[in-house]
C-alpha cells in the first residue's frame, strides 16, 4: 500500500511576510549563516540594517518551496541609505524560525 504523503499549501508572500515580520521580532528566531555574515561585512551592511528589513520590509516576488518539506524561500527587500535597498534572502523553516541565506545591495 501507497503512503500518503498529504500536500504542502502554497504559501503567498502576504503569509510569508507576515510570518517573517512575526519571527523577526525574537532574535531566537532568526539564525544566520555563514556566507550571509561573510557578505554583511563586506557589504557593510550590519545586523540593525537586517533586522529593519526583516521587520519592516516586503516580499520580492513569490515565496519558492525550499529544499526541504516545510520550507519556503523568499526575498525580504527594504530601502535603506541614499536610493539603495537591501535584500535579504530568507528562508521559512516550519514557520518556527528564520534561516538567512544571504543579504545583498539591489541596487548593484
Amino acid at each position: 500500500m501507497k503512503k500518503v504523503v498529504p500536500l504542502q499549501p502554497k504559501m503567498t508572500a502576504q503569509r510569508a511576510e507576515l510570518i517573517i515580520k512575526g519571527l523577526a521580532k525574537e532574535s531566537k528566531s532568526v539564525r544566520f549563516s555563514e556566507h550571509a555574515l561573510e557578505r554583511m561585512e563586506e557589504r557593510d551592511i550590519s545586523l540593525a540594517d537586517v533586522t529593519r528589513v526583516l521587520c519592516n520590509g516586503y516580499i520580492e516576488g513569490a515565496p519558492e518551496k525550499g529544499k526541504k518539506a516545510n520550507e519556503w524561500k523568499c526575498k525580504m527587500v527594504r530601502h535603506a541609505r541614499g536610493n539603495r535597498e537591501i535584500g535579504v534572502i530568507t528562508i521559512i523553516i516550519r514557520e518556527e524560525f528564520l534561516f538567512i541565506k544571504t543579504v545583498e545591495w539591489e541596487d548593484l
